[in-house]
């Protein structure tokens, strides 16, 4: 791989993605340009609204390239496809796996304090599903979020109403088992689930059990034998053990905007990763609620209670309990090599 991408991709490759899957891929061409792929093989197609969610993906991605090459002396220029994905591909063709988002170039660029302040937050920035402290967070981190969703045309609101708070974080919870009842879902999560350290730091990707504060052997036994959740006993005890995760949440955010087209998913990306980098500079924890957006029927429970209004091609696409939280697990990430490839496509 030419320089400087070397040390940009190093660190970029920290991005969030959904169950760590880390699909994005660069095809360097150069030492100032790059196409960039989403790897349908890390998709998750089979959840609803899965498949846009690769773009978002792919959003989150760039906001956070764009931290990260003006601290190494870059700023990025993008010239995007948004083409839809298509994911029917991979069983005409498993070899077509690579889905074109579009190029990026990189021109010189002055680094500033600001901008090395930027990366430090960017690769330590966590998921923390850890029990929160019940406290709110200050006014200014809520202005600022507002601010930020605003510049895009979106929209960022909270509720720190007890009730709703208890009623959203119950429905995430009814979600997970509701999904699983699912069985392209359930095998779905099943391909991320890492049920041991050593797994994880293995692949390098996926849903670790230690990141998720769950007993591995439990976790696997839970996932593996879904048929007994709702029986006496076994059931009760997973249930226990995840929703214990979940003490201290005092405030739900959540983002509404434009959310119909690849374009718009992107956009809605990086809007969700400039809030959750500017929350990480303030010392606040985040860990967002997919699979409430992504399941239909928890939708629907999440938008009635917290008074959504959905019209117009808008859409609440991003829900997630935010605080202040021990720190999170480290969670694994495949080396630099594996998301780059060579000039041949």
């Amino acid at each position: 791989m030419a320089s400087p991408w070397t040390g940009i991709v190093e660190d970029a490759r920290h991005y969030p993605s959904p169950h760590n899957s880390q699909p994005i891929v660069l095809g360097v061409e150069d030492d100032r340009t790059a196409t960039v792929y989403y790897d349908l093989r890390r998709g998750l197609p089979a959840e609803s609204f899965g498949i846009p969610f690769g773009h978002v993906c792919a959003g989150v991605f760039l906001a956070g390239l764009d931290v990260v090459a003006r601290a190494h002396g870059f700023a990025v220029t993008e010239t995007l496809d948004h083409a839809e994905m298509d994911f029917t591909r991979l069983d005409r063709d498993p070899a077509d796996h690579l889905h074109r988002l579009g190029r990026v170039a990189l021109r010189p660029h002055a680094v500033t304090a600001d901008d090395r302040e930027a990366l430090a937050g960017f690769t330590a920035r966590r998921t923390s599903r850890r029990p929160y402290d019940a406290t709110l967070v200050d006014e200014s981190a809520v202005s600022a979020a507002v601010d930020i969703a605003a510049a895009s045309g979106h929209r960022f609101r909270t509720t720190a109403d007890r009730a709703t708070v208890d009623e959203i974080v119950r429905v995430n919870q009814e979600t997970l088992f509701d999904d699983l009842r699912n069985d392209a879902v359930h095998e779905e999560i099943l391909h991320w689930l890492r049920f041991s350290k050593r797994q994880a730091a293995e692949t390098g990707d996926g849903l670790s059990a230690e990141t998720m504060l769950m007993p591995g052997p439990v976790l696997r036994f839970a996932m593996e034998h879904r048929g007994l959740w709702e029986a006496p006993g076994v059931g009760g005890v997973f249930k226990r053990v995840y929703l214990s995760t979940m003490r201290g949440v005092r405030q739900l955010g959540w983002l509404e905007g434009p959310f119909s087209t690849p374009a718009e998913y992107v956009e809605a990306g990086r809007v969700f990763m400039r809030v959750w980098l500017d929350f990480t500079a303030r010392g606040i924890a985040l860990h967002p609620f997919g699979t409430v957006i992504t399941n239909p029927r928890s939708h629907a429970a999440f938008v009635e209670r917290a008074g959504v209004d959905e019209s117009d091609g808008r859409m609440a696409w991003m829900l997630f309990r935010f605080g202040h939280s021990a720190p999170p697990p480290l969670a694994h990430r495949r080396p630099a090599s594996a998301m780059t490839i060579g000039t041949d496509r």
